[in-house]
């Protein structure tokens, strides 16, 4: 299930990515357009997969689309942007096979063409998910570019959240259900777009403010307080003198909060599921 939104440079990747998979068994994708105005669904419809469309923007609300019109017993929840290595589904497929009673598996993303520090972020991140998984058993974060969950234990998105409803929101419900499982050796590739407004902008912008504050204001109020980040669709920006200096000022102030981020992410995530 792949929400998008003005993803035609994108979509065609992770479709082609997705339908070279070895799984041997018939899967359904759908592709969410949320109010598009390129070629997203055409790019979609090209590939013969399910195209749906919701109105109401979102991320949380195309996700609750695609979901329920999913038809098979496990959903895969993954972004447009995001490609993926052959035997990315068979193996969370053989996940869900050696426990009848996992109700999700979760994995990492690692981000593509990146800066050091994306990389570098990426990596704390999910190897801290690692380890806060093996000290206390409970799963603390998941993303939603790598998440796969059993339709049984699904009662809908958080639709007021905006940044992290369809993370920390769906995980803290899922919980609920039954036994959840991070995977750390199954990851994904994600474009590192988002990532070219430098490393204080990700850390203090999308990070802190629309996720991390925007997720709780609009969980405790139960209304969008705080809206969706804004859309990064950039290529890979030129690198300049200017530029150069402007990514070195950059990094030095959010170096400082580049290891806390990962903890300050995680303590938030656990606090809330």
């Amino acid at each position: 299930m792949i929400p998008a939104h003005n993803e035609e440079a994108f979509l065609g990747a992770c479709l082609d990515s997705l339908l070279a998979q070895d799984y041997p068994e018939p899967c359904q994708i759908i592709v969410v357009d949320n109010n598009s105005t390129d070629g997203t669904a055409a790019v979609a419809a090209q590939r013969g997969v399910t195209v749906m469309r919701e109105t109401q923007p979102g991320v949380c609300w195309a996700r609750q689309r695609g979901t329920q019109v999913a038809e098979g017993e496990i959903v895969v929840s993954t972004d447009a942007d995001t490609t993926y290595h052959p035997g990315w589904l068979s193996r969370i497929d053989q996940s869900f096979r050696r426990d009848p009673g996992r109700v999700a598996v979760a994995g990492p993303c690692r981000f593509t063409d990146a800066p050091w520090w994306g990389r570098a972020y990426a990596w704390v991140l999910f190897h801290l998910v690692q380890l806060g998984t093996k000290l206390t058993g409970r799963v603390p974060y998941v993303t939603a570019t790598n998440l796969a969950f059993r339709k049984t234990a699904f009662t809908g998105y958080d639709t007021q959240a905006t940044q992290g409803g369809d993370e920390l929101g769906l995980l803290r419900q899922l919980r609920t259900h039954g036994p959840v499982i991070f995977d750390l050796g199954n990851p994904v590739f994600t474009s590192a777009r988002r990532m070219y407004r430098g490393l204080a902008y990700n850390l203090l912008v999308t990070c802190l403010f629309y996720y991390l504050l925007g997720y709780s204001l609009n969980r405790l109020t139960g209304r969008t307080i705080v809206g969706m980040a804004p859309a990064i669709r950039a290529s890979r920006p030129a690198t300049t003198g200017r530029v150069r200096l402007q990514r070195l000022v950059s990094a030095g102030v959010g170096l400082v909060l580049l290891a806390a981020a990962g903890d300050l992410t995680i303590h938030l995530a656990h606090r809330w599921v």
